[in-house]
């Protein structure tokens, strides 16, 4: 029975990626943002209790990628086309019934960064390249920021250029060679936990402060840390 805990709870997350969509597709994109964050609440619990319970499985690894492929790589390339409808504007000569389309590069690239993941055995301890929950929460923020911001920061996020970066960013992110730290603790020891602490302190602090505006602000920060942290690139992968 304890098996199937896990995939249960990893069953959660994909429900939340399907409602997620929904909101997203009838531009209630702020419903559909905190759905994410409670899918990325899901899928953290699904591995943690995997590993309470000692109850990992082949299927369970499979599952748990594809409600990812929904919540972390759907979702946010819904978000995004319909922040990219919002900006009602062409760029660089396409039309602005077209550019919205381009905000399922995410999609796809959360596709190639999920089916990466799957078969590059140095992922088990860190990542290589922005995890689909950190790109997705960062797509995700900007629409609550929108909605909480009282027109603040709407120039900004609702510039096409602006868009377009974040998408062209994210997909490189997703899939570079970038060794980033997972928030995976072994122990509590400030030795070999420090950057964890510092990176979840400062997070602290940030939501404290600037509330969804945060948000961005704390997903770059990890990338920040991670560079600076300078973590080796194991070089056992099939991929190499």
């Amino acid at each position: 029975m304890k098996k199937h805990i896990p995939n249960a709870i990893t069953c959660i997350n994909l429900f939340c990626g399907c409602l997620a969509l929904y909101f997203a597709f009838n531009f209630r994109l702020e419903y559909a943002a905190y759905l994410i964050g409670i899918a990325a609440i899901f899928d953290f619990m699904d591995g943690m209790i995997a590993r309470v319970l000692n109850a990992y499985s082949e299927i369970g690894k499979q599952l748990d990628s594809l409600a990812d492929m929904v919540s972390f790589g759907a979702a946010p390339g819904a978000i995004m086309f319909g922040l990219l409808s919002q900006a009602e504007a062409s760029v660089l000569g396409i039309p602005a019934d077209i550019l919205p389309f381009f905000g399922f590069v995410i999609t796809i690239f959360s596709a190639l960064r999920l089916a990466k993941f799957n078969i590059d055995t140095r992922q088990a301890e860190s990542f290589i390249g922005v995890p689909t929950p950190a790109c997705s929460m960062f797509i995700g923020s900007l629409p609550l920021i929108l909605a909480t911001s009282g027109n603040l920061y709407d120039n900004i996020i609702l510039n096409p250029y602006f868009l377009l970066a974040v998408t062209v960013i994210f997909s490189y992110l997703l899939v570079a060679e970038l060794p980033l730290f997972a928030l995976k603790f072994k122990n509590l020891t400030w030795k070999d936990n420090a950057i964890r602490f510092v990176f979840l302190g400062l997070s602290v602090i940030l939501l404290a402060l600037a509330k969804f505006a945060a948000v961005p602000l704390i997903i770059v920060l990890y990338v920040v840390l991670s560079i600076f942290k300078k973590t080796p690139v194991p070089s056992n992968s099939p991929l190499d």
